[in-house]
């Protein structure tokens, strides 16, 4: 039985290791100057915000970031915006760059070899049972719940899923289970996904979430360090290691997500809210989303609230043309700081500190923090960095091979612009 006491020594006992070194190269110009987890998301988020907020809102308060390729941007963030816990009460988020710990180290090879080159810190801080997250996935859920589901069973690790199309299954680990929950199979990224049982479009993803006992997550990160032939990776050698000892269990999402909407009764069922912000079309579309009248992620949510860091801004505001006339804006997300100036802006997502001049027509777009879009500019289907200033009279979104000759685009259609794109512009 799950009693308050129980709950309360899984949390205290457990810590949790959230990867955050990936290159995150699938979202192309967007992760040139920062890592994939320090992307912004939502308005005023950064990704690896959901993964936190999911262990502070779980009651896990022990909790690790290993970081490595261009931190710069996240360490900053982290240190800004999630310093708030007690080291007195034994809370902290510590932060673990690539420091060649062991002997004959060098950079973090893969995600196990990032976690083993650490042993001797996690050892010191003694866990029962250790949590490994990915921080560049948007979701909520509760982690306490998933240990408790792998206390209970006795398994020695435990191994998040999630049931997605078949084809989409190739950015992940698939795995096969059986009645009881054990995985029986597990391969990574395969180019033909195998299907489920019964469900010839569906695969069954792995999260990248994985619960380990902590004595048997040492054991096996020292045989993987002792062997040549391996990728030192967690989805590539560890796990499908674990499944062939028969030690690993299937804990569906199902059993620990967090409802993104009000319950009402009379509603129909939410789908669990869990996205691979992996690409700029997948990135585009889950901002967009939010800005949609009923988003299936509840950001507005008080009982499971999002933290990050936020910086003191003005509050937004809406003005009239040069002409003083006024804009329109619907399905609209506006962060503070924001000034727009009688534009039709409709679907979009505009970050913090965005000025918007007279006369523009924008929409489903994804504004990063201080973009500046001048006056008479035509924007549609687009991603803008941070930081950029669109030139007066720009039009984006309306001519795909030139769209496709002065800045990214994807197959999709969808344009992300940065600043080194409208500097090569403007130096022709």
């Amino acid at each position: 039985m799950d009693t308050p006491a129980r709950l309360n020594d899984l949390q205290r006992t457990t810590l949790a290791i959230v990867l955050a070194g990936g290159r995150g190269t699938r979202l192309g110009p967007l992760t040139n100057k920062r890592v994939k987890p320090a992307v912004y998301f939502g308005g005023k988020f950064r990704i690896i915000d959901f993964a936190l907020s999911n262990c502070l809102n779980s009651g896990i308060r022990r909790i690790a970031v290993v970081t490595q390729y261009k931190a710069h941007s996240l360490l900053r963030h982290l240190q800004r915006g999630w310093g708030f816990l007690r080291g007195e009460f034994n809370e902290f988020i510590d932060l673990w760059p690539a420091q060649q710990r062991v002997e004959g180290a060098h950079w973090y090879r893969g995600t196990a070899d990032a976690v083993f080159q650490n042993l001797d810190i996690i050892r010191s801080i003694g866990p029962k049972y250790v949590i490994v997250l990915a921080g560049d996935h948007v979701y909520k859920m509760d982690y306490t719940r998933m240990i408790a589901d792998h206390e209970a069973s006795g398994a020695d690790c435990t191994v998040g899923c999630i049931e997605v199309p078949r084809m989409d299954a190739t950015a992940f680990g698939v795995m096969a289970v059986d009645e009881n929950r054990r995985v029986t199979g597990f391969v990574e990224k395969p180019a033909d996904p195998p299907a489920m049982p019964g469900h010839p479009d569906v695969a069954l993803a792995s999260m990248g979430i994985y619960v380990f006992n902590a004595d048997y997550l040492y054991r096996l990160l020292e045989e993987n360090i002792a062997s040549v032939a391996t990728d030192h990776d967690f989805g590539k050698d560890i796990i499908p290691r674990v499944v062939t000892q028969g030690e690993a269990l299937a804990h569906p999402f199902s059993l620990s997500c967090v409802s993104t909407r009000p319950t009402d009764p009379s509603a129909p069922a939410v789908e669990p809210y869990w996205r691979d912000v992996g690409t700029v079309d997948a990135y585009w579309s889950a901002n967009l989303d939010l800005a949609s009248t009923i988003p299936a992620l509840d950001l507005y949510d008080r009982n499971w609230p999002i933290w990050t860091h936020q910086e003191q801004l003005p509050p937004a505001k809406f003005v009239r043309d040069l002409n003083g006339l006024q804009g329109s804006a619907t399905n609209l997300i506006v962060c503070g700081g924001c000034v727009i100036s009688g534009s039709q802006i409709s679907r979009s997502v505009l970050s913090s500190n965005v000025v918007v001049r007279s006369f523009c027509n924008i929409a489903e777009a994804v504004l990063l923090p201080q973009v500046t879009v001048g006056t008479s500019c035509r924007l549609h289907k687009v991603v803008i960095d941070r930081g950029c200033t669109v030139p007066d009279g720009t039009v984006i979104g309306e001519d795909p091979v030139r769209d496709a000759e002065r800045f990214y685009r994807t197959e999709s259609g969808v344009v992300l612009v940065t600043e080194e794109a409208l500097r090569r512009q403007q130096a022709h």
